[in-house]
């Protein structure tokens, strides 16, 4: 599909399922480097990198685990500004290697406040996969060390990505079409 509606949105395409699966290779490839013998926890952040961790799980080859947590802070297509907190992480991660795993990084915001309160529980290292990067639009001085794509400060869905709670079953990302 080269456009689709959600809710009262269009949208078109942007990025295809092959161009996002390259980037997953990618980042899988460079973690199953980079992390070999550390044995390290991935921390998915809920809802929208939960196709991201899939596909990406499915390519680690290195001993891991991984759990989930979830916060917020979207409302529409722009954010609240407004992080919520970190819910639902039950292990115990003092002295682990913890790989935050985001679908987008944009203002920077979110994934700061998830680093602060993830390394306030001890870990030995943390370290950030997201699918997406927004460079344009971060605000802060933030470390990314594994990034699947650098994309326009645009509003997108698909791939986990939402519009008011829809639009993240599709396969694809789409763009937002003023």
């Amino acid at each position: 599909m080269e456009r689709v509606k959600v809710l009262d949105k269009e949208f078109e395409l942007t990025i295809s399922e092959e161009n996002i699966l390259k980037a997953v290779d990618d980042v899988a490839n460079r973690i199953n480097r980079d992390l070999e013998g550390k044995n390290p926890l991935m921390l998915c952040v809920l809802n929208g990198s939960f196709m991201f961790a899939s596909d990406l799980m499915k390519r680690i080859t290195i001993p891991c685990e991984i759990s989930f947590v979830k916060l917020s802070s979207y409302q529409g297509t722009g954010s609240s500004g407004k992080v919520k907190e970190l819910i639902g992480l039950n292990e115990d991660i003092e002295g682990r290697t913890v790989v935050l795993l985001e679908d987008i990084v944009d203002t920077g915001l979110t994934i700061c406040n998830t680093i602060d309160q993830v390394k306030a529980l001890g870990p030995a290292d943390v370290r950030v996969a997201t699918m997406l990067f927004k460079p344009d639009a971060c605000k802060k001085d933030v470390t990314l060390e594994y990034v699947g794509m650098s994309i326009p400060n645009d509003f997108i869905v698909g791939y986990g990505l939402d519009y008011d709670g829809y639009g993240r079953n599709l396969r694809n990302i789409y763009t937002l079409v003023e």
